[in-house]
């Protein structure tokens, strides 16, 4: 006869397979504006790396290329990362573009490789919440990934998009020329698309993208609803990484 204690395991681990434990809520959005031809960027590269293993943080490398001239092309830049970075600077009203440069949130900058700096832009854009304003869920059936939106009683909380982001969660390249030359650096969640879904005005909403999609170039994805600033990028309100992280 099974003991007690034997049944109450078994119903535990039935319970775990019926009922997933839920994903850690995103606490910060953190992306890097990086280049392989960029000396300084190298420590920045590693630090979004051990930010990238942090549950409770959605760490992004987006690769420019206007350092491609020094004597090496970015191998994994994207043109449209480097015109997002543009638009974040001008959504601040500062004009700061530079390597690296990580953007906290949507919304505060700081220097990529400075951890004391990068760790005050995260409390100052969280006021001392444990997650961010907005709770996304996803799930996939069929090859179509459904993104969830919970409905937010803060009437502030408006007019904001859907992005899904095609992540590499890991990219080793070694470094030919430039200034980098003869080094080989491994990036972490490599962004390789920047794909708008649909508009969020408040309310809990439902999205759908097929699966392809979300993963093209990449072995994973992560979800963004970012409110937006005369079409430019503004605050982020909510996050999730899709499976695989």
């Amino acid at each position: 006869m099974a003991s007690r204690l034997t049944l109450t395991l078994a119903a535990l681990g039935l319970s775990a397979l019926l009922h997933p434990a839920a994903a850690d809520p995103a606490r910060a959005v953190v992306e890097l504006f990086t280049s392989q031809g960029c000396s300084s960027c190298p420590p920045a590269d590693a630090l979004l790396a051990e930010y990238s293993r942090q549950p409770d943080i959605v760490a992004l490398s987006l690769p420019v290329n206007y350092w491609d001239y020094l004597g090496w092309k970015d191998t994994l830049a994207h043109v449209a990362f480097t015109e997002r970075q543009k638009a974040y600077a001008h959504s601040r009203k500062d004009r700061q573009v530079f390597t690296p440069q990580m953007i906290v949130n949507g919304k505060k900058s700081s220097i990529g490789s400075d951890r004391a700096e990068i760790e005050r832009a995260i409390q100052a854009t969280t006021k001392g919440r444990s997650a961010l304003p907005v709770a996304i869920t996803l799930s996939e059936h069929n090859g179509t990934l459904s993104i969830a939106v919970e409905e937010t009683p803060d009437t502030t909380h408006r007019d904001a998009e859907i992005w899904v982001l095609p992540v590499l969660k890991s990219q080793t390249v070694p470094i030919e020329r430039g200034e980098n030359r003869g080094k080989t650096i491994t990036y972490a969640n490599v962004v390789r698309g920047l794909n708008r879904i649909g508009e969020w005005h408040g309310g809990s909403a439902r999205f759908e993208v097929p699966l392809e999609t979300a993963r093209k170039g990449g072995d994973a994805y992560v979800v963004l609803l970012q409110s937006t600033d005369a079409e430019r990028p503004g605050v982020i309100l909510g996050a999730a990484k899709g499976p695989g992280f």
